[in-house]
């Protein structure tokens, strides 16, 4: 009897940590593409910079892909800061129907002013209403993006032709990181 706990024991441990080292990856793979993502934004426009400094939080989505014709959507994967520190990953989709063709890749960011607009984000609460839109950080030029409502999104096409900067109907899901 207590080999067989021993046993199940073992193949428990082995099981969960095969898991746990998966998340592990997967989220360090993100991390890397979002910090490679916030160089290349602050690389097109230096400014940018004082945002990621001077925000509450913000949300790095370094691989949007987007696309459509008529019945469109978006979707991505990224990570959540607070106070420049990692605190979690979140989930970015969005399906909308209308005049749209193409289909694009990009990096997008989502910069809270105050920390009620991340707690919103953090609780799934958080979605852009129909309107909404993002400044488009194109390469050369640059922006000083504005708090609407507490929240500044900023988005740069990675590649892709598609004439759409709106984020309206995006819905957001947030994971924290386990604690270590």
């Amino acid at each position: 009897m207590s080999s067989l706990k021993t046993m199940l024991l073992v193949v428990f441990l082995g099981v969960f940590s095969l898991n746990a080292t998966g998340q592990t990856t997967k989220d360090k793979k993100i991390m890397l593409d979002a910090e490679d993502a916030k160089q290349t934004l602050i690389a097109e426009d230096p400014g940018i910079e004082e945002m990621f400094n001077n925000s509450v939080g913000y949300a790095i989505f370094p691989n949007v892909g987007k696309g459509g014709f008529v019945v469109g959507g978006a979707s991505g994967n990224g990570v959540v800061y607070e106070n420049g520190k990692a605190i979690g990953s979140a989930r970015l989709t969005k399906m909308n129907v209308g005049l749209q063709a193409g289909g694009q890749a990009l990096i997008q960011v989502i910069f809270f002013e105050t920390a009620n607009e991340l707690e919103e984000f953090k609780k799934g609460k958080f979605k852009f209403d129909a309107g909404a839109s993002a400044v488009a950080l194109e390469q050369g030029e640059s922006y000083q993006p504005s708090y609407s409502e507490g929240v500044a999104v900023v988005t740069h096409s990675k590649g892709g032709l598609m004439a759409d900067v709106s984020v309206g109907g995006q819905k957001f899901q947030y994971t924290p990181f386990e604690e270590q």
